[in-house]
């Protein structure tokens, strides 16, 4: 840049990677989440035993909650990936700008 300050793209591309990849691990948990954990009324006992569709109906409202946090965190981590793209983004054709302007200075200078 032209202040003399650098930025490490390859650190940014890091942040990146490692964001998508959590993007990725947070498909699979809510996945996990809205799929495997689905527990049928029926396991929580039978008619016999009253409280049975009291613990199931908890379980499902914990489960549609946490469906929603995965659903929220993925949300955030995805905003921030997209910006943390953009500033890279931004960075690299600042310095792109930068040394196609130190060649064209430079080349005026030697005629």
């Amino acid at each position: 840049m032209s202040n003399g300050m650098r930025v490490d793209l390859s650190a940014l591309d890091e942040v990146i990677r490692k964001l998508n990849g959590l993007l990725s691990d947070m498909d699979k948990a809510n996945t996990k989440a809205k799929y495997e954990t689905d527990i049928p009324s029926t396991a929580f006992g039978s008619a016999k035993f009253l409280e049975s569709n009291e613990l199931h109906d908890a379980h499902q409202k914990q489960k549609t909650r946490i469906e929603n946090i995965i659903k929220a965190l993925h949300g955030l981590i995805d905003d921030f990936g997209s910006s943390t793209s953009k500033v890279r983004d931004k960075y690299s054709n600042q310095e792109q700008a930068n040394s196609q302007g130190v060649s064209t200075t430079s080349k005026g200078s030697i005629n």
